[in-house]
């Protein structure tokens, strides 16, 4: 069967994306600006096509450990919400991760604090990159920029969640989840059947004979070595991650003096940005960070070494910044711009104040 091309929103591309995934269930909770993932699978109705169970759950801890208990079955599960929903979820997250589960969760961020407002915002940096949850965890956070990438990324989504045994996020935006663009979709890939999850998942709990050992699944351990060890364990996972997938793009950079680092929508805005400067004579350039977790820390070093300055650009108050800093090492003039509670920044914005930040600053 051939890739198929269709005009879909980038929440809509999620969802057909995770059926054509041979996922094995969706459970999620409506809040805008994400609530046509559930909307598109009730109306698809993907338990006909291929089986995958999809539920609306009664809340979004509820969903969340839907997610924990068929990860824990080696099924591929995914759920979705937006920022407070995402905050209710943190501590199902945080389980999964002990655990060492696969699942994908969709960030559709809004902005906030709190309720805040349905128009998108980049303010789940931190919820999503540092650990909104308890203890010392981390999960893959993918960023996409577009349409088609929400699609691609709940692929390699669970590839990389089954790849690692551990939660994966797609942090998005409500600006990319409802606007519309072309995306070609993926050839169908069918449910695994219960012997394929036994194969693949030999750690999963599926009901065993009587005469095998049972498979526990847990993230509690009383021992405090024990759990010190469990840790350790974690932990070089983690620094695999860091070694093995770092995903970014370089945009405009052979000649760039000065750059701008941003990711998801920010980066599609300074794209624009770098054209309007290069009219101007100013030679920009742009990294975007694709995994915001693992960061792109040496490649941001090696460019920082041949510009004159930095501007981070983010729908926020300045979250990523941090990071930026930490590679840069301080050895080079880093500034923030930032559009929050839902306000998106235009191309000549930013292009003002990289002027006046870091050119005239």
């Amino acid at each position: 069967m051939k890739k198929e091309l269709r005009l879909m929103k980038g929440n809509e591309a999620v969802a057909e994306a995770a059926i054509r995934a041979g996922a094995d269930g969706y459970f999620g909770y409506p809040i805008t600006p994400q609530s046509e993932v559930l909307e598109y699978l009730m109306a698809e109705k993907p338990y006909e096509r291929t089986g995958m169970v999809v539920l609306q759950a009664e809340s979004e801890i509820a969903a969340i450990n839907m997610v924990y208990g068929a990860a824990g079955c080696g099924k591929m599960a995914i759920t979705s919400s937006s920022s407070p929903g995402i905050s209710l979820k943190q501590e199902g997250i945080s389980y999964m991760a002990g655990a060492e589960l696969p699942g994908v969760i969709l960030n559709v961020v809004r902005g906030g604090p709190g309720l805040g407002t349905i128009q998108p915002s980049q303010a789940d940096y931190f919820q999503a990159v540092k650990g909104g949850g308890h203890g010392d965890y981390r999960m893959l956070v993918l960023a996409p920029a577009s349409v088609q990438e929400m699609a691609d990324f709940t692929l390699l989504g669970f590839e990389l969640a089954f790849k690692y045994r551990n939660p994966v996020m797609i942090l998005s935006d409500g600006a990319l989840g409802q606007m519309m663009e072309k995306v070609e979709l993926p050839e169908p890939v069918p449910c695994r059947t219960e012997e394929e999850i036994r194969q693949q998942c030999p750690w999963a709990t599926l009901g065993k004979p009587a005469n095998m050992e049972r498979n526990i699944i847990t993230s509690l351990n009383l021992e405090s070595l024990k759990q010190e060890q469990h840790n350790l364990k974690l932990q070089a996972k983690y620094a695999q991650m860091e070694r093995e997938e770092v995903r970014y793009e370089e945009i405009m950079c052979e000649d760039a003096e000065y750059l701008l680092v941003a990711f998801g929508s920010s980066a599609r805005i300074c794209q624009k940005t770098l054209r309007m400067a290069r009219e101007k004579g100013i030679k920009a350039g742009l990294l975007r960070p694709i995994t915001l977790y693992p960061f792109p820390q040496k490649p941001l070093f090696e460019l920082a070494r041949r510009v004159k300055g930095i501007l981070v650009v983010e729908m926020n108050a300045g979250q990523m910044i941090e990071d930026v800093k930490l590679a840069v090492c301080g050895k080079i003039k880093t500034e923030h711009f930032g559009r929050f509670g839902g306000v998106i920044p235009s191309p000549s914005e930013v292009l003002q104040a990289l002027e006046q930040k870091i050119i005239g600053g």
